[in-house]
């Protein structure tokens, strides 16, 4: 077998790994979400019992500062899906955002290391998207590996390797962000754009000015979109000037 078949084999064996063991992890949530459903049963009693009383159940936003999509009016239908890159997720057909010449190379980034091995204590994916006056931009490959070592594949490049990997990395340009960590710990947007060495505030994404309008699960994120919480399978849309555009959604994760 060439050393080319060889890259490309070991690419389609390490992305069918990690498709298994996120199917791994998926059937030991079932087991939890099945052993805790006498509890849900409870706290769903608790909250009846509150509403009678007129006590207060929390916020049903889980404390973030959401808005109602509504609030941003008419929004232009999001572009057809691209191609599906070597993770099965469409990559969009714009240009990178940004490049990665400005990324970490293996400094601690907000107490975030750089491994010579993934973790997978903590092993979860989100979706970014990102549009500049309508149009898609795509979020580079290797961010977060420095050294990259990139495999061809049918459906195009999968970074395989690095002299390191951070906790939040990216192997394909097709927005997904792989949150890889020996700790379970909370981890945002903002610690993803450090890693990248890109600004991210209210008013800029990267390199691009404006007012940002920032989407989180089919919600308007109000806050500051440095706090979007990198959770399992949150669809993160970021928007830089107009037409504003309906949020994309990854409907097939492929075991991600």
């Amino acid at each position: 077998m060439s050393s080319k078949n060889s890259r490309q084999q070991r690419a389609q064996e390490r992305i069918a790994a990690m498709r298994a063991a996120e199917a791994r992890r998926r059937r030991r949530r079932i087991w939890l979400i099945v052993t805790a459903a006498a509890v849900v049963v409870i706290g769903a009693a608790v909250g009846i019992t509150l509403a009678v009383t007129g006590g207060s159940s929390g916020s049903t936003n889980n404390g973030l500062p959401l808005a109602s999509l509504s609030t941003l009016g008419n929004l232009q239908a999001a572009p057809a899906a691209g191609p599906a890159g070597p993770e099965g997720i469409p990559i969009p057909s714009g240009p990178a955002l940004a490049g990665i010449t400005t990324a970490a190379t293996g400094q601690t980034v907000d107490g975030i290391s750089c491994q010579t091995a993934e973790q997978t204590v903590f092993h979860i994916h989100a979706h970014l998207t990102v549009f500049v006056n309508g149009s898609a931009r795509q979020i580079p490959a290797a961010i977060g590996i420095p050294g990259a070592q990139a495999t061809q594949t049918a459906q195009g490049e999968f970074i395989e390797s690095g002299s390191c990997f951070y906790w939040l990395h990216t192997h394909a340009p097709d927005g997904i962000i792989h949150i890889e960590s020996p700790v379970q710990r909370s981890y945002t947007l903002g610690n993803f754009f450090d890693e990248w060495g890109q600004p991210l505030s209210s008013d800029q994404v990267g390199p691009v000015n404006g007012h940002v309008v920032a989407i989180y699960n089919g919600q308007v994120y109000t806050g500051n979109p440095r706090n979007i919480p990198l959770t399992a399978h949150a669809q993160i849309q970021l928007q830089v000037g107009t037409p504003l555009v309906a949020p994309e959604h990854v409907t097939n994760w492929g075991g991600l």
